[in-house]
């Protein structure tokens, strides 16, 4: 609405072209959307959407003014600017999909018309496939098909604005179109032949993930120790193995720099290829186990020592770790195979490596360096082990969750001052005091334990099951396993973290939201469980549906089905999908009118006046044609518009009231039989009538029983 003023130029008071009640469909839509985003959007940028849209909503009120061009433009340059200044100039698909979201928010400041709504339909909708670049769990998807389900409610109110009942019977309008196309999408997403891309972008995200880097300081293992983040699932083809032996390797670090272990090496750079998310595929052997490991932006993965990769998208380097041709930037499934060479390794640790792993800086901890010199009096390499284990067992160590701070020389602070520290404490100071010892050793950083998934049938490692542990090289025995944890907490390694801090009361401390925190409630622990299987079983066999597991899957088909197969079914169940529905909607149509009496009489009356000379004209009213038959027709003049009005009360007075139910039967008779006293009349009128007509009895009625 607007006004004018002195200069004859518009002046805006109220936006009212476009319904309030769609407008709110919309506005939900939109809040919905933003849900899955809220924990990597900026919070400015969410309190912009929030006070942008409000904005239009005070405008839909007539409270305020949407703004002008001009104000527009200074807003929209405005909050460009906030955003460029916080991407600092890291453009990745993350920031891009936040810029988009707020473009959205600025279009909600130009929605005045209808069109606007239909532009701003098609961008919401976008936003929800956007959404899926990021969560891709089923709970996630729900949110997602229900915001649309709203903007396909909101766009009905839209059209029907005044239509009393128009929400609940768009409800139940979108629940018999999903009911209809349901089963050719579960036919489609089955059959459709599933290529993977020539290329893809990776997924680089500004947003730190969870999970361990290729560095080490005492207290970082110990801050994931506060999370309960999945980190990958696995699935055994046969028994899991016991917990203490859960010993997932992910990658080794072998150089100490100013008190931080990182690796020697470098992940040389590598161009972004194919994606290949779809590893390992039909029935599990008995020695081998599948990993669905959740997104790291790293392109390590986690392994049981002696493993070997069955799956092509996992390839194994030197020292029995696993790598990824790509960083897993989604969750992506891979396949291994547990190899028991039962062999003794006889070869050297070449000089090369030998100088690799006894590297230490030239000073500090002196006190660490004496130890080593003491231990260098056992019998053998693994003498100084055992000696260093027992003394681990024997003194009053510590396993705990809540370190002190360690000054300088913190590993001496550490074996002989406080005596209290984390796993990722323990593995560095051990490595120290082997390589002092003259004995090759190395941190190995990965993960330790994990719980049954409902049922059993699967293994759950959360981040709070992060481990560092040793490997040190015994002429004879090649590298073994050394965990001084397990001789200062066997807890830790036989039953998992919570038992290990028990009586500290650490576990989970800062961590209040987790449903692993309260492990005694029996009912959060079900619920949480049952959660997990069915996002588990929704990765595995939805989203994780690729090229791969297609082609096993029609394997199993009698026949086998190639991809040209797949091809032809595909074509074959689009077309008798189409044509069924074609068939379905034309016998719904055709029982329709059988059923609608009133349907019937009216179809009758039209056929009636097309006899006397005056057939109905496209989308004219009952009213209309019942003048015009009165005027060719002054002998029915009473009757036709009297059956005009009741056929206009039937259709119309009691949707338009909410009315209850009306004597459908009744009023269809009436109509029947002032339909037979009009043709009676237009036989006395004397008028020359079709033959057609004249031969027509007044109770022909099979047409309109």
């Amino acid at each position: 609405m607007s006004l004018l003023n002195r200069g004859n130029k518009p002046v805006e008071t109220r936006v009212d072209s476009l319904p309030s009640r769609a407008l709110l469909w919309l506005m939900a839509s939109f809040a919905l959307l933003l849900t899955p985003q809220i924990d990597r959007l900026p919070v400015w940028l969410i309190i912009a959407c929030i006070a942008l849209a409000g904005w239009r909503w005070l405008a839909q009120l007539g409270r305020v003014r949407l703004p002008g061009r001009w104000l527009r433009g200074g807003i929209m340059l405005a909050l460009v600017a906030v955003y460029l200044i916080g991407v600092q100039g890291s453009f990745t698909v993350d920031t891009a999909a936040s810029f988009f979201v707020l473009t959205v928010g600025l279009k909600w400041l130009e929605t005045r018309t209808s069109r606007d709504f239909y532009v701003l339909f098609y961008i919401l909708v976008y936003l929800a496939t956007v959404n899926f670049l990021f969560h891709q769990e089923i709970h996630w998807a729900l949110v997602n098909i229900g915001a649309i389900a709203l903007l396909l409610i909101g766009l009905q109110v839209l059209n029907a604005p005044e239509l009393p009942g128009g929400v609940k019977a768009g409800w139940r309008r979108l629940g018999v179109m999903l009911l209809k196309v349901l089963p050719i999408v579960v036919l489609l997403f089955v059959f459709f032949p599933r290529m993977a891309p020539l290329w893809s972008v990776p997924l680089v995200s500004g947003q730190a993930r969870t999970g361990i880097s290729d560095t080490m300081r005492p207290g970082d293992i110990s801050s994931l120790a506060q999370s309960s983040e999945r980190a990958f699932r696995v699935t055994f083809g046969g028994a899991m193995p016991q917990y203490r032996d859960r010993y997932w390797r992910g990658l080794i670090l072998d150089t100490l720099d100013n008190g931080t272990w990182r690796q020697s090496g470098y992940e040389p750079y590598r161009r972004p290829g194919r994606v290949n998310v779809d590893g390992g595929v039909g029935d599990l052997k008995p020695n081998e186990y599948d990993v669905l490991m959740e997104p790291t932006d790293q392109r390590w993965a986690f392994a049981l020592a002696d493993s070997v990769a069955v799956s092509d998208n996992v390839v194994q380097e030197a020292d029995n770790l696993f790598r990824f041709r790509r960083p897993a930037d989604s969750p992506i499934r891979y396949r291994l195979a547990l190899q028991n060479t039962g062999e003794t390794a006889t070869e050297t640790l070449e000089q090369r490596e030998a100088h690799r792993y006894l590297q230490l800086p030239a000073e500090g901890n002196p006190r660490a360096r004496i130890l080593a010199g003491e231990l260098k009096g056992s019998t053998g390499d693994l003498g100084v082990i055992r000696a260093l284990l027992n003394r681990f067992r024997e003194q009053p160590y510590y396993y705990t969750l809540r370190p002190p701070q360690m000054p300088d020389n913190g590993i001496d602070s550490l074996l002989f001052d406080q005596k209290r520290g984390f796993c990722a404490h323990y593995a560095g100071a051990t490595t120290f005091v082997l390589r002092a010892a003259g004995i090759p050793a190395r941190v190995v950083v990965g993960y330790q334990g994990g719980e049954s998934g409902a049922g059993g049938d699967y293994l759950i490692v959360r981040q709070y099951d992060a481990h560092a542990w040793v490997e040190a090289w015994v002429e004879g025995q090649g590298w073994i396993r050394i965990d001084p944890t397990a001789a200062i907490a066997p807890d830790r390694i036989e039953s998992g973290l919570r038992d290990a801090v028990a009586e500290e009361g650490s576990f989970l401390e800062n961590n209040w939201a987790s449903a692993q925190r309260y492990g005694d409630v029996a009912l959060i622990q079900w619920a949480s469980l049952q959660l997990d299987r069915i996002n588990y079983q929704w990765q595995r066999w939805v989203v994780g549906y690729q090229g791969q597991s297609q082609m096993d899957l029609m394997s199993r088909l009698p026949g086998g089905f190639g991809m040209r197969e797949l091809g032809y079914l595909t074509a074959g169940i689009v077309g008798a999908g189409l044509l069924i529905a074609g068939l379905v909607s034309a016998l719904q149509m055709r029982r329709g009118t059988s059923r609608d009496r009133y349907r019937r009489v009216l179809d009758a009356w039209y056929q009636l006046c097309a006899r006397a000379g005056v057939p109905v004209r496209h989308g004219e009213t009952p009213s209309t044609l019942a003048s015009r038959l009165a005027a060719a027709e002054p002998a029915v003049a009473d009757s036709a518009r009297l059956f005009a009005r009741m056929v206009n009360s039937h259709y119309y007075k009691h949707q338009a009231t909410g009315g209850g139910k009306s004597d459908d039967k009744g009023e269809a008779t009436r109509l029947r039989r002032l339909l037979v006293t009009m043709r009676r009349q237009l036989r006395r009128s004397g008028k020359n009538r079709p033959a057609a007509f004249r031969a027509t009895k007044p109770d022909s009625g099979k047409q309109i029983d």
